[in-house]
């Protein structure tokens, strides 16, 4: 399969393996940027990885502790806000055309598992 476009309440993913230049895609309700290979690589690298973090640190939080946590590649930064259970995601694209985008705490959940299954098939 060459193309693959994902969607939840709030998210977008998407992949194009026949895409010149921009083959993947990440969004929400009322938005999405078409990002590279690596780019999208490096997204679905860096979510997973904060995703794992925090569920690791969860357990040494208090129930009201907010948290934050941050990740970043050559190409784009991520972070996520929250509490273990419910956290926004946050990124900015610091290479080519550039841009930012945010997930609100009811997206991520569907957005992280996507990220994890996007291109495994």
């Amino acid at each position: 399969m060459s193309r693959i476009l994902k969607s939840g309440a709030g998210w977008r993913l998407g992949w194009d393996e026949k895409a010149a230049q921009f083959k993947g895609l990440v969004g929400g309700d009322n938005w999405a940027m078409e990002l590279t290979e690596a780019e999208l690589d490096d997204f679905c690298r860096l979510l997973g990885e904060l995703a794992k973090n925090i569920e690791e640190i969860a357990s040494e939080l208090m129930d009201e502790e907010k948290i934050a946590c941050e990740a970043e590649s050559d190409r784009l930064w991520m972070q996520l806000e929250g509490y273990p259970q419910s956290y926004t995601v946050q990124f900015i694209l610091n290479t080519g055309r550039r841009g930012e985008g945010k997930w609100p705490v009811e997206a991520v959940p569907g957005l992280v598992r996507a990220a994890q299954m996007l291109r495994i098939f």
